[in-house]
């Protein structure tokens, strides 16, 4: 699907997350699109569990410098899901869903410091971090700058 597709249905189903939908259209939207035109894949398979809860991976520093974060995997091809670890298990599974829709559940969840999305298919190795911070700062500040924009320019 799209991106402009993928962006319509978050708009139009803002009521469902409690958010106006021009705040979607007008603040939410153009930054979810520049984060996900800069990631390779429409849509990614996210690990869950059997109640459609995203599953958290803990990473440590192995110099202990910095704590344990825990992160999201989003995986380009379902065999790569399968692949990764843990993930044998029955009560796991890998569901594809629009990178954009990641991204905005990314806002949200509080205790997940980013999603890392693995790129290559095959290579379950290197991927490319958005951090939940990073993309909720990016919002505030788009949201920041439609509150300074002038209602009646001329």
């Amino acid at each position: 699907m799209e991106l402009e597709r993928q962006l319509q249905i978050l708009i139009d189903d803002a009521a469902k997350h409690g958010i106006a939908p021009v705040v979607i259209e007008r603040a939410i939207a153009p930054v979810l699109n520049l984060f996900a035109r800069q990631l390779k894949h429409l849509e990614y398979y996210i690990l869950q569990n059997l109640d459609e809860q995203w599953v958290l991976f803990t990473i440590s520093d192995r110099q202990q410098v910095k704590p344990d974060r825990q992160v999201i995997y989003a995986f380009p091809t379902l065999q790569d899901a399968g692949n990764f670890q843990g993930s044998k298990d029955p009560s796991i599974l890998a569901t594809a869903i629009p990178v954009t829709h990641i991204l905005f559940q990314l806002i949200s969840l509080k205790p997940v410091e980013s999603i890392i999305f693995l790129e290559q298919p095959g290579n379950l190795n290197a991927g490319t971090r958005v951090e939940r911070n990073t993309l909720q700062n990016s919002i505030q500040q788009q949201i920041q700058n439609l509150n300074n924009t002038p209602s009646n320019i001329a």
